[in-house]
């Protein structure tokens, strides 16, 4: 892939997994409040969040308005399944603490590619559908002074396959989005989603992954690799890049 400036990639699954000791299960949240049945009602654990592709540009003004707004959702689910007024504050306390409380450890591969690309002389950089705190997991999960630019939902103010995210990435890196490769292993948001940006795309499909499916066919200006080392010898020649873009 000729005249690359940056390349940019999704955060859980591409560069991180989650590993023990997982988050605490809501049911048991629910259960030592004496409200097991209404923990039943909830559902999958992770659905209350924000969905792929929504806008939330009027709550991400700041992280007091996003947080308040990702705890009043998780109040409404919460008093939709019967949970009486008195026990959601504590609850809702709870809930938000247990569903962030996620240890992460990086692929083995991330680190050694990540040096590779800097190497060339290109940016690096995350954009990822997260919580309000992505730039300190980023620092947290080992990968401080590896990321140029760093763009999340939770202050870009929409998630992934959404164009505003897109255009806040492309905006923070300073590139045309032809000279910018996104890689990852979610196929809507972080192949089809930057592929209609102008971006070009690389599908993270790793043995071990944590979609489950099949891989759909790819379209024009996207590549598939099973590893991220595959970008090194699959997608990029040895000397392929066009020099560090600017962040913003």
């Amino acid at each position: 892939m000729d005249g690359i400036g940056a390349v940019v990639f999704d955060f859980y699954g591409t560069l991180v997994r989650m590993v023990e000791p997982l988050p605490a299960d809501h049911r048991g949240v629910f259960a030592r409040r004496g409200l097991a049945a209404q923990g039943e009602l909830w559902g999958d654990q992770w659905s209350v969040g924000p969905g792929e592709g929504e806008e939330h540009a009027a709550h991400s003004a700041d992280e007091a308005a996003y947080t308040a707004w990702e705890r009043g959702r998780l109040r409404r689910r919460a008093r939709d399944c019967g949970v009486p007024e008195e026990a959601l504050d504590e609850l809702v306390d709870e809930l938000d603490r247990a569903m962030k409380a996620i240890r992460l450890e990086l692929f083995p591969d991330v680190s050694d590619v990540l040096a590779a690309l800097r190497n060339r002389g290109l940016l690096v950089g995350v954009c990822s559908n997260w919580f309000w705190n992505l730039e300190e997991c980023v620092e947290e999960a080992g990968l401080s002074g590896m990321v140029d630019v760093v763009v999340g939902s939770a202050r870009a103010g929409a998630r992934k396959p959404h164009p505003l995210i897109y255009r806040e990435l492309l905006s923070r890196c300073a590139l045309p989005p032809q000279q910018v490769l996104f890689v990852g292993d979610m196929w809507v948001p972080d192949v089809l989603g930057p592929l209609g940006a102008g971006m070009r795309a690389v599908h993270v499909y790793r043995p071990d992954r944590a979609v489950e499916g099949t891989a759909p066919p790819l379209p024009a200006g996207a590549a598939r690799i099973t590893g991220l080392r595959g970008l090194l010898t699959e997608v990029m020649g040895p000397g392929d890049g066009g020099g560090p873009g600017g962040c913003g």
